[in-house]
């Protein structure tokens, strides 16, 4: 069964740091692109981040740029978020996405995690 773990979701401050986690068991999810996205109480699931199976391309949403950074480590089956100069409105449930192609569209990503909760106080 294809498993996409998310991990690394707590309450922080204004400022803080963060790094997400997604654990992926799928060999062959190596050879996809990985996505994040997150979700706010009432609103649509967004884009935040994406990169290439490589970790050649990534691409990253307007709100988070030159703030998040994600990363893929293929041999540890893991893809990362590191989240710096958080600010509550990146308050969401954060989910990791898996899909042959790269893309920014959530309904261009098959497979899918649980989520973790990121909550940002200020």
């Amino acid at each position: 069964q294809v498993q996409l773990v998310e991990s690394g979701g707590a309450l922080v401050q204004a400022g803080d740091s963060l790094r997400l986690s997604c654990a992926y068991s799928e060999r062959t999810f190596d050879n996809y692109a990985m996505g994040w996205f997150r979700q706010a109480p009432g609103q649509e699931r967004e884009f935040v981040a994406a990169i290439n199976w490589s970790s050649g391309i990534t691409n990253y949403a307007d709100s988070v740029k030159g703030r998040f950074t994600i990363s893929r480590d293929n041999a540890k089956k893991t893809v990362h978020l590191q989240m710096n100069s958080l600010k509550p409105e990146d308050t969401a449930v954060y989910y990791c996405a898996a899909d042959p192609n790269f893309s920014r569209f959530r309904y261009g990503y098959r497979y899918w995690g649980q989520g973790t909760q990121v909550t940002v106080s200020s």
